[in-house]
């Protein structure tokens, strides 16, 4: 059995939510779960062991400009003793050809950088923000 191209999941289905509210703005989402391991040396080989030893969320977000709220959830940052804003993501993905849809919960969301301008005339102004997170859950899986 060959693979059924109609089920392969197309990303202009993606939407990102963010504390319940969709961001329709955003274009693109990229979030990763890195593993970090530690490498251990055995005797009688040359082939290292590598034990696991934590992990760490970090994520893009990018789209268009629209409003100047990122900024303003961010404004935390100018005083000496801001909290930093957490939030929560929800990824979705829903090609009506695919198998079903896939939704991602990225838990304790923080922001790593606030663009404040990046314009160039006859161009569509774009943001491309960064992020990190503290867990994940897979609300709806995708299966054949």
């Amino acid at each position: 059995m060959g693979l059924d191209a109609e089920r392969v999941i197309n990303g202009s289905f993606g939407e990102l939510w963010e504390d319940g509210e969709w961001q329709e703005n955003i274009n693109s989402l990229v979030a990763d779960v890195n593993i970090q391991k530690s490498a251990l040396k055995t005797s009688g080989t040359r082939w290292d062991k590598h034990k696991v030893i934590g992990v760490d969320g970090t994520g893009t977000a990018s789209g268009f400009k629209v409003t100047s709220k990122m900024i303003q959830k961010n404004s935390w940052v100018m005083g000496d003793r801001g909290v930093p804003a957490k939030t929560e993501l929800i990824s979705k993905l829903d090609d009506p050809e695919a198998y079903g849809h896939e939704r991602i919960r990225l838990k304790n969301v923080k922001w790593d950088s606030i663009n404040l301008a990046n314009w160039t005339a006859g161009e569509e102004v774009t943001q491309e923000t960064p992020f990190t997170f503290e867990g994940f859950e897979l609300l709806d899986p995708i299966e054949a």
